[in-house]
């Protein structure tokens, strides 16, 4: 069974990285009370949580098949569940950010529209990374590895264009606002612990 775990290990260093982006929260706090704003970042987080949990168990499931002894099999098929499993939840933190509205400070709308769009492009790139994953050749051991090194490239990509949208809407007063949210403060703090 050689050439699978180095490979996997490789795959799982990539989705630790990109798969926190959402939860990149700044974690200062601020006493400015904006109520609307305040309002709008606990729907969002409330809604990002338990995504943010699914996000995390489709991360650990692949860290779990990097052992030695996981077949090609076992590990195309929890790649499959995880790459699916991500790919629903951030398209439900898209819309959750679309359902809550634009947040009320300068430019919200453009920000809302723009996270939206980021996020529900991270669920179509992963839905895809899930058909490439199920495409594989698990009978040819050094096939199924080279096409793995190509799904943990795209993986990098992915993580990097994920965190600059996020990024963006987590400017100044919104990322305050959220950072004072308990289910938010939780969803960080238990993500950025699986990212190291």
């Amino acid at each position: 069974m050689e050439g699978t775990n180095p490979v996997n290990k490789k795959l799982t260093a990539a989705l630790s990285g990109g798969a926190v982006l959402v939860l990149a929260l700044s974690g200062c706090s601020s006493d400015d009370s904006n109520e609307k704003l305040d309002a709008w970042a606990k729907q969002v987080c409330d809604a990002v949580q338990p995504q943010a949990k699914k996000i995390e168990a489709a991360n650990a499931a692949i860290q779990q098949q990097t052992s030695d002894n996981s077949t090609p099999e076992d590990v195309q098929k929890t790649d499959a569940q995880a790459f699916q499993d991500m790919s629903d939840a951030y398209k439900a933190i898209g819309d959750a950010v679309e359902k809550a509205g634009a947040p009320d400070v300068d430019d919200g709308a453009k920000k809302q529209t723009n996270a939206v769009k980021e996020l529900d492009g991270i669920a179509t790139s992963y839905a895809s990374l899930k058909t490439q994953v199920d495409k594989l050749d698990t009978k040819d051991q050094a096939k199924f590895a080279d096409g793995l090194k190509d799904i943990a490239t795209s993986l990098d990509k992915l993580g990097q264009s994920g965190n600059d949208a996020l990024k963006t809407l987590e400017e100044g007063d919104v990322g305050k606002a959220m950072a004072k949210q308990a289910t938010c403060k939780s969803a960080s703090a238990s993500s950025s612990s699986t990212a190291s």
